[in-house]
């Protein structure tokens, strides 16, 4: 995988910078790492938006079945693609059509057709890292 999808300027960016991540994948199963990994977020000051067909609501926060459901009002800095590597391509899209700043893919979930595609696009893009990981690096 090419390093500059793990660039520590972007990772440090996102994390400190961001205000809302979309998390495509966050259902109210609390034993999911997607979960985790919002609640670490949110407790850290971030706005956690949950994206999954079925949720209503996870963590306090309305859910979206898709992110073209999220209200354009709603700026999403990020979007944390919580999928399998083979549905990631299409997240990637949609974040792309949604206008996110940057997409982030976590510990196995690679596709670097999709993160150039991304980045082509503009979006900042992070790929095969762990934003809690990445946090404690840092802080």
């Amino acid at each position: 995988m090419n390093e500059r999808y793990a660039d520590p300027d972007v990772i440090t960016r996102l994390l400190e910078k961001s205000r809302t991540w979309a998390f495509v994948g966050l259902s109210d199963n609390p034993a999911r790492t997607v979960y985790d990994q919002a609640r670490k977020l949110q407790g850290r000051g971030k706005r956690i938006i949950p994206v999954h067909p079925q949720a209503q609501a996870v963590l306090g926060e309305r859910a979206y079945a898709t992110l073209a459901d999220i209200p354009a009002d709603i700026e999403i800095d990020v979007v944390g693609v919580y999928r399998r590597a083979q549905f990631a391509g299409k997240v990637v899209d949609e974040a792309i059509a949604r206008g996110a700043g940057a997409v982030w893919m976590p510990f196995d979930v690679i596709d670097e057709a999709a993160a150039e595609r991304a980045l082509a696009a503009g979006l900042d893009v992070v790929m095969d890292r762990c934003p809690a990981v990445e946090w404690a690096l840092r802080h």
